[in-house]
């Protein structure tokens, strides 16, 4: 059997392969601003205020750290209850609108302490209390609140309590799930139809781990749409 000769024509070039980078602004830098727990402490101005609510230990704060992908920005403690008061972070973020132009957006993360938490005595526990409330019913800056759900736990009777809370108060909301990466297909397919159901938002919950950043993309989306002013 004759053996076919190799082919001598001359290979075109290897095609480039580039990232997709995602459409509309993304988050560059990210600062400590200031902690309060007094509304005549709040920051000064204008600044679009995005804040950040959950049950002690739900990961708020590992959650914070891979959205702005800055380890160390929000404190991790291995004690639930630890933020006890309102902490702000300058976050940029910067949308390219062409290889000349660009566009760049400062808001305010904003950091509430996780409710839930039973180490303090009672004095101080109705004084958080009151804070956060008092911020979330009279900042004319909050135009989102993410309520952080524990994807383990999507029935604990305190989140529940708390999303009710929001809704009465006619707070912009948006479903968080965390720590995701710890659930299997089957565990995150039904716990997701529970938070659908007993959480119902104008806008389906996000699935983020912030071990895997996964759900990162999709929350700069959501918050996205606050920055430009594109909200439905």
């Amino acid at each position: 059997m004759q053996k076919q000769k190799k082919s001598t024509k001359p290979m075109g070039p290897k095609p480039q392969y580039t990232r997709k980078e995602p459409k509309g602004p993304r988050i560059i830098a990210a600062k400590y601003n200031t902690s309060c727990v007094k509304a005549d402490q709040y920051p000064e101005g204008d600044t679009v205020e995005i804040a950040f609510i959950g049950r002690s230990n739900v990961g708020k704060s590992s959650l914070i750290n891979s959205l702005c992908n800055y380890r160390g920005l929000a404190l991790v403690s291995g004690q639930p209850g630890k933020t006890k008061t309102i902490n702000y972070f300058d976050v940029e973020s910067k949308e390219d609108i062409s290889e000349t132009e660009e566009r760049r957006y400062h808001w305010f993360l904003v950091d509430l302490p996780g409710y839930g938490f039973a180490k303090t005595n009672k004095g101080n526990r109705n004084l958080w209390s009151s804070f956060i409330a008092d911020y979330i019913l009279h900042s004319e800056r909050l135009m989102l609140l993410c309520l952080l759900i524990d994807g383990r736990h999507p029935e604990m009777p305190i989140d529940k309590v708390a999303y009710d809370w929001l809704v009465e108060a006619g707070v912009p909301l948006q479903i968080v799930v965390t720590k995701v990466d710890k659930l299997t297909a089957k565990e995150k397919s039904a716990n997701l139809a529970i938070i659908k159901e007993m959480y119902p938002t104008a806008t389906p919950p996000i699935l983020y781990s912030s071990l895997k950043h996964t759900g990162r993309e999709l929350l700069q989306q959501r918050i996205n749409k606050v920055l430009v002013g594109d909200e439905a």
